[in-house]
């Protein structure tokens, strides 16, 4: 697991999921939570979240799983969830509403 976090973006050797600073939108984009603006710290427990999520064992019975519940917490939402938003396709943040963007769409699943 090798995250790297520079100052406009974070990437991972485990997912293709990452996250970009958006300074136009004062903050920075997942491509597991299109349409949200996070701070610094919050994309990288997405990253954490994303990155540890590849491994396919890491379900609720899982020993990592009370940290995983945690991270999802800290985003507002629960381990399943974001379980679930990390395993669909990362696509292009900015084509986020756009039908068979390859993006979970929050609006729609709300």
């Amino acid at each position: 697991m090798t995250l790297t976090i520079n100052d406009t973006a974070m990437t991972s050797d485990q997912t293709a999921h990452t996250a970009r600073h958006a300074p136009s939108r004062n903050g920075w984009e997942v491509s597991w939570l299109p349409g949200r603006i996070l701070d610094r710290n919050s994309a990288i427990t997405a990253m954490v979240l994303a990155d540890i999520s590849t491994d396919e064992r890491v379900r609720e019975d899982h020993r990592l799983w009370p940290h995983i519940q945690g991270w999802a917490a800290e985003l507002g939402l629960t381990g399943t969830d974001a379980v679930a938003a990390i395993s669909q396709s990362p696509g292009d943040p900015s084509r986020e509403h756009e039908p068979g963007g390859g993006q979970l769409n929050r609006e729609a699943a709300d």
